[in-house]
């Protein structure tokens, strides 16, 4: 029997709908549409606060507790498969849940694990509360998911989710920089200023963001934009049929694996970068702390335009066909690795420049991915669907996170970005198996017949 509290995470039921023939409707959509987009995310960019401000708290751990960096990776590789398996878990659960309380309070739980993390000491506390942190984290994308397939229709996805996917590296540079600060002081208050940020943020998701259009009173997206629905709204269907749903266009479905697969190096070269960027640069380029964390932030805006790219050559170029633009993204993005890698250089702007290269070809299959996987799944189960893929990525932290801590402990850098250049070339060959791939009902829009 469902506790009566959890009630508050049920999907908000729709309402009597407004007169669809008045400018006020059309005008009241775009309000809630551009609502929607921002105050998610905002929330999203937020989730970042309270994961990845650990990577420039890392080298005052290390010096302060004596912990190695096997150990450190250890932290994110179990933080990353429970977020993997949270993300999931959750996101068959977002596709029906109200993400207006369900994403404001996964976000206030991480920041309450931030909290208790930066309180510890001991290698097995760091790893119970950074272990739970990835559980609650998980409960940030799907509700994201759910609001964004609901309010924008699947030919406009590929735009749609780059713009949102930029929150990623919005909250990650920003969390960046100021931690760079922060650990100068003491790496602690990298866990204690940003959760109090977040705190605040989930106060702000439980007021300002809404679910689906129908629960204010207006038609599904696809009548607002004239097209063909890929289904209706997951609120008025039975479980029952939700996993008929999640049988045939997720787990029947070979392109969602091959995604999965692509997710998972995609991440690994991602995550590596993210999480171990400064430690590189500070100890093999012989980059000032400070410095190291601009020239990782960098790596995030550069991401930023990558995804925007990315999204307008899916929608307008390649016509919803994602997987031709994330091919050339990864193979570009392994040349560049190679380069940071290689290239002889004494100077940060250089490696900058590089990195940030590296950060614009990484994002952009990194947003796609999503979006591929939302249209050939359908908006029922569109959150599963992400989840699944979200999955695969997450469990690349046993490579990018541990298994990169071990290798470079034992054999130096130079075998880890071995890794990330096998990495590279392992996506650019699944992402050209999805070459063709694309979602049941975009053909039958007229927005790609012309």
């Amino acid at each position: 029997m469902k506790l009566k509290f959890l009630k508050i995470f049920d999907a908000a039921p729709p309402v009597e709908p407004l007169d669809t023939d008045t400018e006020e409707y059309r005008k009241t959509y775009r309000y809630y549409r551009i609502r929607i987009m921002y105050t998610t995310m905002i929330g999203y960019a937020l989730f970042y606060f309270v994961r990845k401000n650990m990577s420039l708290a890392l080298p005052g751990m290390e010096a302060e507790l004596g912990i190695t960096k096997a150990q450190l990776g250890l932290f994110l590789t179990l933080h990353g498969l429970l977020y993997g398996l949270s993300k999931l878990f959750n996101g068959i659960l977002g596709d029906r849940a109200n993400p207006r309380y369900f994403m404001a309070a996964g976000l206030a739980l991480s920041a309450l694990m931030n909290i208790l993390f930066g309180m510890s000491s001991t290698v097995l506390a760091f790893g119970l509360f950074w272990m739970l942190n990835g559980y609650f984290q998980g409960m940030g994308f799907p509700p994201c998911a759910r609001s964004i397939t609901h309010w924008f229709s699947a030919s406009e996805r590929g735009t749609k989710f780059a713009i949102w996917n930029t929150s990623h590296s919005i909250g990650a540079s920003l969390v960046l920089v100021l931690t760079s600060f922060l650990v100068v002081y003491d790496w602690r208050l990298a866990f204690y200023v940003p959760a109090g940020i977040a705190l605040f943020g989930s106060f702000f998701l439980a007021w300002w963001l809404r679910d689906t259009p129908e629960s204010l009173g207006l038609p599904a997206v696809e009548v607002y934009r004239n097209e063909i629905a890929d289904s209706e709204p997951a609120h008025q269907v039975k479980w029952r049929e939700q996993k008929q749903y999640l049988i045939k266009y997720v787990v029947k479905n070979p392109m969602i694996w091959v995604l999965a697969f692509a997710n998972f190096f995609l991440y690994t070269i991602r995550f590596a970068i993210l999480d171990w960027g400064p430690s590189f640069l500070i100890e093999m380029k012989g980059v000032d702390i400070t410095q190291a964390g601009w020239i990782v932030a960098g790596y995030e805006v550069f991401g930023i335009a990558g995804m925007l790219v990315s999204g307008w050559l899916m929608d307008r170029v390649f016509k919803g066909r994602g997987g031709r633009a994330a091919f050339f993204y990864m193979l570009a993005c392994t040349i560049a690795i190679y380069l940071f890698w290689r290239l002889p250089s004494d100077s940060p702007y250089v490696y900058a420049s590089l990195l940030s290269a590296i950060g614009f070809f990484i994002y952009g299959p990194q947003a796609l991915v999503g979006t591929m996987a939302a249209n050939l799944a359908t908006k029922k189960v569109a959150a599963a669907a992400i989840g699944l893929t979200g999955l695969f990525g997450y469990l690349s932290g046993i490579l990018s996170g541990w298994g990169l801590g071990a290798i470079v402990d034992s054999r130096g850098w130079s075998q880890g970005y071995l890794i990330l250049i096998f990495a590279g070339l392992a996506g650019t060959i699944l992402f050209a198996l999805t070459w063709n791939a694309v979602g049941p009902h975009i053909k039958k829009n007229r927005v790609y017949a012309k």
